[in-house]
């Protein structure tokens, strides 16, 4: 049996690890530890945090939904630039920040996730999760990271979806906005989607 897929597939998987490696380390920062961040980490989250309130403007700007639900979320976490690159298997990874419902920096997380299938290519895209119970946002740091799809529900918002959501109909514990190439973006989820709380 030749063993050339199997090489092809491990070259494939490493040169998606290698790119989600780059796209998450572009803001210097590491995953939860006890060292204090350096000045180019502080610099760097800086940047994060004014990328994560551009991108947020940007969605407030485009869906009243979202300019609704801010209202009544108990923290907002805002993945500004997600990569998600791929051939036949794929990955996205990318930094982001957890505010406050008054804007209030309460963290910095990272989004990572593998997958595998008829895929080619690469994108970048905006993601916004709304937190809107208190169990939602302390589940975010409980165990080693939140695995989205065990813990609290999460519906992702699309164009459809977004003309019946209002804060009386909104049931769920996490509404995710995808967007940030044109409107919305269809074909993309936050099942699998690994969120890890980065070091204070």
């Amino acid at each position: 049996m030749s063993t050339r897929p199997l090489r092809i597939a491990a070259l494939l998987s490493a040169l998606v690890s290698a790119l989600l490696v780059a796209a998450c380390s572009t803001t210097g920062m590491s995953t939860t530890s006890a060292t204090p961040p350096t000045a180019n980490e502080t610099n760097s989250r800086a940047q994060l945090e004014r990328d994560a309130r551009a991108a947020l403007n940007q969605l407030y700007a485009s869906s009243p939904r979202a300019r609704e639900l801010r209202t009544h979320a108990t923290a907002i976490l805002i993945f500004p630039g997600i990569l998600k690159a791929g051939l036949l298997v794929g990955g996205s990874g990318g930094n982001g920040v957890l505010f406050s419902h008054d804007g209030r920096v309460l963290g910095y997380y990272n989004a990572s996730s593998v997958s595998y299938g008829l895929q080619a290519g690469a994108q970048q895209y905006s993601e916004a999760m709304f937190l809107m119970t208190h169990e939602a946002t302390r589940y975010l740091d409980s165990s080693d990271g939140w695995s989205v799809g065990a813990g609290p529900s999460v519906v992702v918002a699309d164009s459809g979806m977004g003309t019946d959501l209002s804060t009386t109909t909104a049931r769920s514990d996490v509404y995710a906005f995808i967007y940030g190439q044109e409107g919305l973006m269809a074909g993309l989820g936050v099942q699998g989607q690994k969120i890890t709380r980065l070091s204070n």
